[in-house]
C-alpha cells in the first residue's frame, strides 16, 4: 500500500469514527429538549418570585438611603433615628435572604432580564437604576415628615405584595410591612405625645 492510501484510509477511518461519536447523545430526537409544561411552570413561578424578591429589597434599600441621607443633613435627629434606621437595615437583609436575582428564561430571555448569579447580590450589585436621592429638607421637622411618607410608602408596597408572594416570603412581607407603618406612626404622630 502507497502513503498516499494508507492516509486516505486512516482519514477516512477518523471521519467514520467522527462521525458515529456525533450520532451518539443522549436526546432521541435529534435537537434540543423542550421543557415539559411542569418545568416551565416551576419554572415561570421561580421567575415571578425571584422579581417579587427584587422588587422588596430595592423598596426597603430606597427606604434605608433615605434613612441615611436624613441622618446627613440632620446629625442631631440621630438617637431618634438610628434605631429605626437598624430595623429597616435588618429588613432589607431579611427580605434579600434566599437571592433577588431573576432566572434567565430558556429560549425567551429579554435583553432586559437582569443577571442571575448563586448568590445573592450585594446592595451596589442589584439591577435597579440608582437614581439621585430627593433632596431633604432643611427643616427637621420636614425632613421627619418626609421619612414618615416614605416609610408609609415602602409598607404599602410591601402589603400590596401580600397577594402574590409565597406562604412563607409573605409572612416575612406582612411583618415588614406592619413594622414599616409602626416606623412612620414613631415619625410622625409618636413625635407629639
Amino acid at each position: 500500500m502507497t502513503t498516499t492510501g494508507r492516509r486516505a484510509l486512516l482519514v477516512a477511518g477518523a471521519t467514520a469514527g467522527a462521525a458515529a461519536l456525533v450520532g451518539c447523545d443522549s436526546s432521541s430526537d435529534g435537537g434540543t429538549r423542550q421543557p415539559t409544561a411542569a418545568e416551565r411552570e416551576a419554572e415561570r413561578v421561580a421567575r415571578a418570585e425571584a422579581a417579587l424578591r427584587l422588587r422588596a429589597v430595592t423598596s426597603a434599600r430606597g427606604l434605608l438611603e433615605r434613612y441615611d441621607a436624613v441622618l446627613a443633613a440632620h446629625p442631631a435627629l440621630a438617637p431618634r433615628l438610628t434605631p429605626l434606621r437598624r430595623s429597616v437595615a435588618a429588613h432589607a437583609k431579611a427580605l434579600g435572604e434566599g437571592g433577588t436575582t431573576v432566572i434567565p428564561a430558556t429560549a425567551t430571555a429579554s435583553p432586559s432580564a437582569p443577571p442571575s448569579a448563586g448568590a445573592s447580590p450585594t446592595p451596589a450589585a442589584t439591577t435597579r437604576a440608582t437614581a439621585a436621592p430627593a433632596p431633604v429638607p432643611a427643616d427637621p421637622r420636614a425632613a421627619l415628615k418626609e421619612l414618615a411618607a416614605a416609610a408609609r410608602a415602602a409598607s404599602d408596597r410591601h402589603t400590596a405584595a401580600l397577594l402574590t408572594a409565597p406562604p412563607e416570603y409573605a409572612r416575612l412581607l406582612a411583618s415588614v410591612a406592619a413594622a414599616g407603618a409602626a416606623h412612620a406612626y414613631l415619625l410622625t404622630e409618636g413625635a407629639r405625645a
